[in-house]
Formats: structure tokens, sequence, C-alpha cells
């Protein structure tokens, strides 16, 4: 039978079978999978076969994994040479970020867009608890949604608390599979109690002492929405790691500079001291954003070709 995963917590799989039943499964063999050195050899939103093992006790046995359309990976927390896969066949992904109570660096927003772009996996971004903004939080704001809107991401401002702009998030939602990410504490699981009160996910304050969010989701899971669609909620992120980039390509997953790429005069340009680079002719001018390519020099300068 032709099954989806739900959740996975190590050795075990909650599958959904076409019967539209769930099944604790686990794997039969070992499964070596498009040569990828992940930490899983599968993850939520992958297709699979499975056996049914026990009627009664829902149990069954995978058997067998459908090529992936896409996905999303980060660098191992255990271990820094393999990767983990956090979802699979996504339709977008939404990152969940916060000015304050925790803040979302920009750094982190754009390591985030990066793996989007590698995977080809549009993303939207949403600042929640627009409720707690000053004028500073909201000209910063105003700022990233200038940025952000420039180069083709969606942006919306939103207080789960409030309920302002859970609406227009919901609507994103429908008939899609979507990964929710972002750090700790910046209201993932709130949103999803907000908008779909049966799921009842826990949610915890952000820890005072630290600004950072404590963990609540340990697992990755996906949902399945009254309005057509699912939703993937993730562990909160504390940092996340780019896999399967080099330095080389690192630009073509900034649309601002991939657009650009044809134009400089050498076309291995790193857009760092090289003549006649149209990027950071683009940057002099204003038609790219400074804080965009200073994004870009860092996360540069933290690659290291032999991990990558």
């Amino acid at each position: 039978m032709k099954a989806r995963v739900y959740k996975s917590t190590g050795s075990w799989y909650t599958v959904k079978g076409e019967d539209g039943n769930f099944y604790n499964a686990r794997i039969k063999g070992i499964f070596k999978i498009d040569a990828i050195s992940s930490t899983n050899p599968i993850a939520v939103g992958d297709e699979v076969d499975i056996d049914i093992e026990a009627v009664q006790e829902e149990s069954a046995v995978i058997t067998a994994i459908a090529d992936r359309r896409n996905y999303v990976a980060r660098v191992s927390p255990h271990n820094k040479r393999q990767h983990h896969i956090v979802a699979s066949n996504l339709d977008q992904s939404i990152l969940f970020a916060t000015l304050k109570e925790p803040r979302t660096s920009q750094g982190f927003m754009d390591r985030f867009l990066v793996s989007c772009e590698a995977y080809h996996i549009p993303a939207i971004i949403v600042f929640n608890k627009s409720d707690i903004y000053r004028k500073k939080e909201l000209e910063r704001f105003q700022e990233y949604k200038q940025m952000y809107e420039a180069i083709g991401y969606q942006v919306v401002l939103a207080s789960v608390l409030k309920k302002e702009g859970i609406e227009e998030a919901k609507a994103l939602l429908k008939d899609k599979t979507t990964l929710l990410s972002g750090h700790s504490g910046v209201g993932k699981s709130t949103f999803i109690n907000a908008v779909f009160p049966r799921f009842n996910l826990r949610t915890q304050e952000v820890s005072s002492w630290s600004g950072k969010g404590m963990h609540t989701t340990t697992f990755a899971e996906m949902f399945d929405l009254d309005n057509g669609g699912h939703i993937i909620d993730t562990p909160g992120v504390r940092e996340f790691g780019l896999v399967d980039i080099t330095k080389q390509e690192l630009s073509h997953y900034f649309p601002e500079m991939r657009a650009l790429l044809n134009e400089c005069q050498f076309n291995n340009c790193m857009h760092i001291e090289e003549p006649g680079c149209a990027v950071k002719q683009e940057v002099l001018s204003g038609a790219v954003s400074e804080n965009r390519y200073i994004s870009y020099l860092n996360i540069l300068d933290t690659m290291d070709d032999k991990n990558y």
C-alpha cells in the first residue's frame, strides 16, 4: 500500500496509508537514498510503500521510498559532516521570524532562504509578535518588507496573540504542503493552535534569562488541514547550516544576484574583489541591498568547501 510519512521519531515512523488509516511503521533493512549522507533515511513528507504486519496493532513495514520531488536539509546538529533532512515533497515554506523576544537575525533568515532557493521551494516570511513591536521594530519591519519583497518574497506582519494577519497567513496554506520553520519561541505552535485549535500543540514561554525560545516541538510532524493541504511543524532551529552548496554556487541562490551573473566580467566571479563585477556595481548604485550583500559575504565567510 502507498503511504505518506507524518512523523519520524528515529527508528519508528507514523505513516498514513491510502486507506486513510495511520500505522506505526519501521524500516525493512537499510535504505540508501540518492547517495546522500543524511542522518535520517526517511523524512516527514516522504511517500513510501508499506506492508501491513498486524491490522489490529496498526503496525507496518516500510519497503520502499518514492523519489523525492524536493527536500529541505540542514547540517546535522550532532555531526557537521552529515546533514539532516527536515522534510520532503514541499510546495512552499513559511519562516516564522520575530524582531523581539527572541530576535531573528537577518543572517538566519537569509540562510533559510538560500536553502529554499537551492531546493526550489518558494518561501514566505511571517513576522510574528507585532503586538510587542515599538517604533524601532516597526521601522525595521518596513525595511525588511521592502528589501525582501523587492526580490520576490512574500512578507506578512502578524500577531497570533491579537489575531492580526492570521487569516492572511492561513489562506496561504490552502491545498499546499507547507513547512513551518523558525527559532524556538517565535510562535509556530501558537499559530497552528490559533488557526487549527484541534491540534492543541504544546507551547512554552520564551526563556526570560536567555531571551531565546525553549523547544516544545521535538520531532517534525505533518498535520492535515481542514481547508485542504498539510503543514509540517518542525523543532525550533537554533542554527541553519547550509549543505550541498559550494562557495561558487552561493550567489546563484540570492535571486537579486542570480539576475546579474551573466553581466559580470568573469563567469566565475565571486563578487568580492574581481574587476567588472555587476553585483558590486548594483550594490554601489543601491539597486541591490547592501544588507543582503553583507549577508552574502558573511555566509561565504563561514563556508568551508571541504564540508559542503
